[in-house]
């Protein structure tokens, strides 16, 4: 059921749910109404992200793992909507380890499919990635066009949508793949090799040292806050527009920002709170395999389908996001 496109008075499956996006979907979800389950290994995802609402009595977490068929058909019992989220990602660790990301990322994936099949799941929304693209030049992105993947992990979100086509085509299940670009704001992990650009900046920065950025800064991307990932996921998970079923959307802002950029606007940001910061320059490494120059989504089909519309842009995004980052890294 859903009130304003947004999901209500149902039984959701968040797998992944301690995670930095599952998180922030079992926050909003929990609060409309509705019953939540969270599946999660913590193999990323950390317990103090979902502190807040452990103790909730519409609130369920398992202590689980994708890779275990019982656990996800457990887990989908009585579900109204999964939402997918459960991954191993960054690309440099899929290079580093591809047969884990390979286990998780379409293993995982397929037992989920399979479980919530055979629990007559309504609904099943779940995370793809813009590195789908590969290395297809065109931009801004548009979903029926991609490339060749260029990573382990980009191989794996390819396969998942593979799967998801399949899966409505001969078993009639209901899905709809979300193809997420730079997504950043709370909860989004600071620490680790794998750590995201934005959180790595802010926690280098914070400590007064010098941010690595590889390659020469030029490369963009679609850098798209936390709350427009909320908001397109209730709205894919509510729509009663068929000719949107069986769809894959691009996740973004529909806007590019470089790195360099990106950085100066971190780094000013901060300097709001601590003027040293202000002085400190990023420094220039070799960049890495597996990457693509520039990231710019088209999210012309994810409005005309799902009539989504991104409520936060990318400067009204790091106004939130910041604080946050500065309130957690100097507790």
């Amino acid at each position: 059921m859903s009130i304003g496109n947004k999901i209500t008075n149902s039984r959701v499956l968040i797998t992944g749910g301690a995670g930095f996006i599952g998180s922030n979907l079992c926050e909003a979800l929990i609060d409309q109404q509705n019953e939540i389950v969270c599946l999660d290994n913590f193999s990323t995802g950390k317990r103090e992200n979902i502190e807040d609402i452990l103790k909730k009595p519409n609130f369920r977490l398992i202590d689980g793992d994708i890779r275990n068929l019982d656990t996800c058909k457990e887990a989908c019992d009585g579900i109204d909507i999964v939402l997918h989220q459960a991954a191993l990602g960054s690309i440099p660790r899929s290079i580093d380890d591809p047969i884990t990301t390979n286990e998780v990322n379409i293993s995982g994936f397929l037992n989920m499919l399979v479980a919530s099949k055979d629990n007559k799941v309504k609904r099943f929304v779940y995370a793809s990635s813009s590195s789908t693209y590969g290395d297809h030049p065109d931009l801004p992105k548009v979903e029926d066009t991609i490339g060749t993947p260029l990573s382990p992990y980009a191989v794996t979100k390819y396969v998942n949508e593979l799967y998801g086509r399949v899966f409505a085509e001969l078993y009639g299940l209901e899905t709809i793949g979300l193809r997420y670009f730079n997504v950043f704001g709370p909860r989004q992990d600071s620490n680790g090799v794998y750590a995201a650009a934005i959180p790595r900046f802010v926690n280098t920065l914070i400590n007064h040292e010098s941010p690595k950025i590889f390659g020469d800064g030029t490369q963009s991307r679609d850098f798209t806050y936390i709350e427009n990932v909320v908001q397109i996921n209730q709205l894919a998970a509510t729509t009663t527009n068929q000719e949107a079923f069986n769809g894959i959307y691009n996740v973004a802002l529909g806007e590019s920002t470089t790195v360099n950029d990106l950085f100066t606007s971190i780094r000013d940001l901060l300097s709001g709170y601590d003027s040293e910061i202000g002085k400190i320059e990023a420094e220039h490494v070799e960049k890495r395999p597996g990457e693509v120059k520039h990231s710019l989504a088209s999210i012309d089909k994810a409005k005309q389908f799902l009539g989504y519309s991104p409520s936060y842009g990318f400067s009204e995004g790091m106004a939130k996001a910041i604080p946050w980052y500065w309130a957690i890294l100097n507790k």
